[in-house]
């Protein structure tokens, strides 16, 4: 008997009037699902699996009953769910296109640029270069998070991540902190940070969600097996795809009940984080289904080791084709926000993406009679 339901969106139109209206806009992006597969699981195995267009897709979730039928009604909604935009600061950010978020990395051992910007003049330049190139938003870290990395103490992420927001902040920059510590968090944010984003999900710190909530500020909720110093440790998936959309479901549900905002809430699935090569690739095949949750989407590939292990092992700093590749994968899946090291290239191809996809919603050439 079937105890979970998922709601995948499995093939895509370049706009509705392709297909008389009868398709979907995914979280209210550039992404249009024609068909879906309905999956409902006992356990970890796949009970059941409906295949249909959203006419036939209601259908059959009228068939479903109880706690099912609930989920997926939920599930459904969040499909066509649109999002407000972020008010961070002086800028406003919409999500109804893709949407780049620079990385600012201040730590002396980060995986891909690790003291390349530690330094106030470097960070300055390396910032503002990435706002003029068109990043919407700029992520500043102060501990390395890869596998291995040595621990950083709160109060050496504090003296590398403040003053990294005190200038990004007098360039008028709306500003994330990737951070999974209370008191790093509550300083950047006095000092004009404007997102929390948490790669433990607010579980590393039990006072991060209280100081999410207090605040108001929006904060990125990503998954990683590892609740405690490693977060690489600990991963045992019966699903990859279905035990990440249940974790994130989880992180969400419990955000909310301890009164972060539903509308304050941003999802990832944490690419490279406690997973193998298939793993981040079944992932990123799946990544439209993660809008049933009914949140803003943030997809972090940027980079990352899953692409040297596609590519002859290239180093960090020679990834970037691939990164563009997985940036684009996102597009086409309609995630809300990229975060990338390589922010004019990425504005550059999303720009482009932008242009085809904007000339498939208006272009209804292909539609006149033979």
């Amino acid at each position: 008997m079937a105890d979970s339901v998922y709601i995948h969106p499995i093939t895509f139109v370049s706009g509705p009037q392709m297909v008389e209206g009868d398709a979907v806009r995914l979280g209210g992006s550039m992404a249009y699902a024609r068909e879906f597969a309905l999956v409902l699981r006992d356990g970890r195995a796949v009970a059941d699996r409906f295949v249909g267009t959203p006419k036939e897709i209601e259908a059959a979730l009228a068939r479903l009953a109880g706690s099912l039928a609930d989920d997926a009604a939920a599930q459904w909604a969040n499909l066509r769910k649109a999002h407000a935009p972020l008010h961070l600061g002086s800028r406003t950010v919409r999500l109804d296109q893709p949407q780049i978020m620079g990385i600012l990395n201040v730590t002396p051992d980060s995986f891909s640029d690790g003291g390349l910007h530690d330094t106030a003049d470097a960070g300055r330049a390396h910032a503002a270069a990435m706002l003029e190139a068109g990043a919407a938003i700029i992520d500043i870290g102060g501990e390395s998070t890869r596998p291995g990395a040595a621990a950083t103490f709160e109060d050496e992420e504090i003296a590398r991540v403040v003053p990294a927001v005190e200038y990004c902040a007098s360039m008028g920059a709306a500003i994330s902190v990737d951070t999974r510590r209370a008191g790093v968090l509550s300083a950047a944010l006095a000092a004009g940070a404007h997102i929390a984003n948490d790669v433990s999900a607010l579980r590393y710190d039990p006072r991060s969600i209280e100081v999410v909530a207090a605040s108001g500020c929006p904060v990125v909720l990503m998954h990683a097996p590892g609740a405690g110093e490693d977060l690489h440790k600990g991963a045992a998936y019966a699903d990859v795809v279905s035990d990440v959309f249940d974790f994130l479901k989880a992180a969400r549900a419990k955000a909310v009940a301890s009164g972060v905002a539903e509308d304050r809430i941003i999802l990832d699935p944490g690419i490279g984080f406690g997973k193998s090569l298939a793993d981040n690739l079944a992932l990123m095949n799946a990544l439209p289904l993660f809008h049933a949750l009914g949140s803003p989407l943030m997809l972090g590939a940027s980079r990352k080791r899953m692409i040297g292990a596609l590519s002859a092992e290239e180093a960090a700093g020679q990834r970037l084709a691939g990164s563009i590749a997985l940036a684009i994968k996102g597009m086409e899946a309609g995630v809300h926000l990229l975060r990338v090291h390589d922010v004019a290239e990425t504005v550059q191809a999303r720009n482009v993406w932008r242009g085809l996809r904007d000339a498939g919603l208006t272009d209804f050439s292909t539609l006149a009679p033979l």
